[in-house]
């Protein structure tokens, strides 16, 4: 990206982050000139049908009650069944299935990939929203087909002040402070607890590229769980030095400083923390694995066929990071799995871990290295990477 680019209104993306990330809204006119969508509404409803794809349907008007929730899949008859207005049609996760979306995820380098969630795609009619609402991660709004209003408040947003008794949390009371009308090309940043509301002026496609933002609650669930697997449980309280107290029924400061002692001690293991942040952040929360190809190769037959393919594209269905803490070894993270590689391929392992789109020149010398041609075989074999003739078959 340059240093002053459309996508970000004609920041940079350090001043984009300095001023914006995290803090506040940013409207780019024009982000991504000539940008059009890469599927149809016809094509989207399509997915929406698919077993393995999360979507889901909110109707305004029109179902059971205001702003009903359907989740898919669908049976196709359904999308022949619906008003002419006021519905959304949500899929999440479409960068899996397009690689022009995958591709669009290129542009937002200038963020962590691990941050990363997906790339979702909705679809409303005229009137079609899903309320206004507040979210707990940052979002680059998209509009890809038609127009759309979007209103936003910087205000607090108070925990009661939801519409009881539906299953979105659609808030009861929204005043808005900003509000825009976006066309194809433009794109809106919303940090965290910035609470919108998006209406559809006509037929209109928006792309939502979402950043996780695990919970605290998650991280130490996460990893106490993997702490509590690892340990032996002849590892126990002892108390060899225990004194004769004057009451029974007293927790002594003596023992809670034992108590103490154990935990922090459990928890000061900076590098068994930071593995497992390899490994959690890399895992694929949607439960659809990577398939390995049909005939796995040898490390000298796949290199081969990537130069052959003079291209190389990490797989949607896995995620990719690595970790440098100065050891002789660097850690490379896939799917939530660890792989040690040499300090010399630091490089090529980043720029492997950087891009989603790849060709041979781009590992520079390390192709001549047996190590890393043996890496790249096993992540290929394993389905984590792709060649795209192969993928387009």
């Amino acid at each position: 990206m340059t240093d002053h680019s459309p996508l970000l209104g004609g920041l940079s993306p350090a001043r984009f982050l300095a001023d914006h990330w995290q803090k506040k809204p940013l409207l780019a006119r024009n982000a991504l000139p000539g940008f059009t969508t890469p599927i149809s509404p016809n094509e989207l409803a399509g997915l929406a049908c698919e077993e393995t794809v999360e979507s889901r349907i909110v109707l305004e008007r029109g179902g059971p009650q205001p702003w009903a929730l359907e989740t898919g899949p669908f049976d196709e008859d359904r999308f022949a069944r619906l008003p002419d207005t006021h519905w959304t049609l949500l899929v999440q996760e479409c960068n899996r299935y397009l690689p022009e979306l995958a591709a669009l995820l290129e542009s937002f380098n200038f963020i962590p990939n691990w941050r990363v969630d997906d790339v979702m795609v909705s679809y409303a009619p005229t009137h079609g929203s899903v309320g206004p609402h507040m979210d707990q991660y940052d979002v680059f709004l998209i509009q890809g087909l038609g127009q759309r209003r979007w209103q936003i408040s910087t205000d607090p947003v108070t925990d009661d002040n939801v519409i009881p008794g539906i299953d979105l949390r659609i808030m009861r009371d929204f005043q808005p402070t900003d509000e825009w009308v976006l066309a194809p090309g433009d794109m809106l940043y919303l940090p965290p607890g910035v609470a919108h509301y998006g209406v559809a002026l006509d037929d209109c496609m928006t792309f939502s590229v979402g950043f996780r933002t695990p919970t605290v609650s998650e991280l130490l669930t996460g990893f106490l769980d993997e702490l509590a697997g690892r340990l032996d449980e002849r590892q126990r309280y002892h108390d060899p030095d225990l004194p004769l107290q004057a009451h029974p029924g007293e927790i002594t400061a003596g023992a809670r400083t034992r108590i103490r002692r154990i935990i922090r001690d459990a928890l000061a293991d900076d590098a068994a923390i930071d593995q497992w942040f390899g490994r959690y952040i890399t895992e694929n929360k949607s439960g659809q694995s990577a398939e390995p190809p049909e005939h796995p190769l040898t490390a000298d037959a796949f290199l081969q066929r990537l130069r052959d393919a003079d291209a190389l594209w990490r797989s949607e269905d896995a995620r990719f990071a690595f970790i440098d803490d100065g050891a002789d070894d660097i850690t490379l993270f896939v799917d939530g799995q660890a792989w040690p590689v040499p300090r010399t391929l630091t490089e090529a392992v980043a720029t492997l871990c950087d891009r989603r789109r790849l060709t041979p020149g781009d590992f520079g010398a390390a192709l001549r290295d047996a190590t890393f041609i043996q890496l790249l075989g096993q992540l290929y074999n394993a389905g984590y990477l792709e060649l795209p003739q192969e993928h387009n078959a």
